[in-house]
């Protein structure tokens, strides 16, 4: 055989391997999705960080890329905006994009309480109720946030109107800190481990604790789901076998955080996140713990709890008919393995 041909069937081979390595069904790699999580810093949003140190994504052939965000308003947009797939962050959003004609729904269900806290400045020793808010300077992560929403909805159930105060921008950690130290704000909105650093310095004081499923029903009048993992409900419809692998590793890992105790689950996280004091991570990590649901499932009567606390300041909510049962699913972790 002359050298030419040879040549010419190994070019040949080389081009038919390539052609078949191209064409072939990618079944080892990895489904790509990318999350933003509004501050995965937050023990609220923990879930999302705690799945990826266990592995429990990879173990679904999944790569996942987590985004971080400090405010859920900011997160949501990048969804909308085709930039990620899914957001962490709180559920009540499903139900005012609703209002605003866009389809979004929870998925995963990680939390019932909201794990938030209104922290009064040690300054400010006259602010003993929401109703004391006139007037007053009252942090929030973003403007059109979870917490914003929430201040929204404590300060006009307690006799305030819209208006009579202001909502600033702040997020959590250092800045929400500054801000207060600062007298920039009198109040404010936020959650662990930002709560647990302002009261050991004796800076804030808690006015109202939602940390808890007691303290959540006494704030806004029943179980209150946060925390989720929500989607636009389009994209969930398409990429069913990628939502399922989801639901799959997040379950685990809210059976996990339901078997382990607040110093195992530390464990895992990263040490920045303790700020300086593991001990004090811990212990709100055990004293809120409760928080989350045990297998990611909605708890009954908690989207109407939600939409009654929107609807009492919101008016976009206001006379709508809003289709509750769209803006979320429990198929996914129902079915999850």
């Amino acid at each position: 055989m002359s050298l030419a041909r040879i040549l010419l069937d190994s070019a040949a081979t080389t081009a038919l391997v390539a052609t078949m390595a191209l064409s072939a069904p990618s079944v080892h790699a990895a489904d790509k999705v990318s999350i933003m999580v509004g501050g995965y810093e937050k023990q609220i949003y923990l879930p999302a960080k705690l799945t990826e140190a266990l592995g429990y994504f990879k173990d679904e052939g999944l790569d996942v890329e987590l985004l971080n965000e400090p405010a859920g308003v900011d997160a949501e947009n990048e969804m909308l905006a085709g930039a990620v797939q899914g957001v962490v962050g709180f559920y009540d959003h499903c139900i005012d994009l609703q209002a605003k004609g866009k389809f979004v729904e929870s998925v995963v269900q990680f939390s019932q309480a909201p794990g938030e806290v209104e922290l009064v400045s040690t300054k400010h020793p006259e602010i003993k109720s929401p109703a004391d808010f006139k007037g007053m300077s009252l942090g929030v992560t973003g403007l059109g946030s979870s917490t914003n929403f929430l201040t929204e909805y404590l300060a006009v159930k307690n006799g305030l109107k819209l208006g009579e105060f202001t909502s600033v921008p702040v997020g959590a950690g250092n800045t929400f800190i500054a801000a207060m130290q600062q007298d920039k704000i009198q109040a404010g909105m936020t959650t662990e481990p930002t709560i647990t650093r302002l009261l050991k310095t004796g800076e804030a004081k808690v006015l109202i604790d939602m940390r808890t499923m007691e303290g959540t029903k006494a704030a806004l009048g029943g179980t209150y789901p946060a925390a989720s993992l929500y989607m636009q409900t389009d994209w969930v419809e398409a990429h069913k076998d990628i939502v399922q692998k989801l639901a799959n590793a997040f379950v685990k890992t809210q059976k996990f955080i339901n078997t382990h105790s607040g110093a195992e689950i530390a464990d895992k996280m990263p040490k920045d996140y303790y700020v300086g004091d593991k001990e004090g991570y811990v212990k709100a990590l055990d004293a809120g713990k409760a928080m989350f649901t045990p297998d990611g499932i909605m708890p009954e009567g908690g989207p109407e709890t939600v939409l009654t606390v929107l609807s009492a300041f919101k008016k976009e909510l206001q006379g709508k008919q809003i289709d509750l049962a769209k803006t979320y699913t429990s198929e996914f972790v129902k079915n999850a393995k």
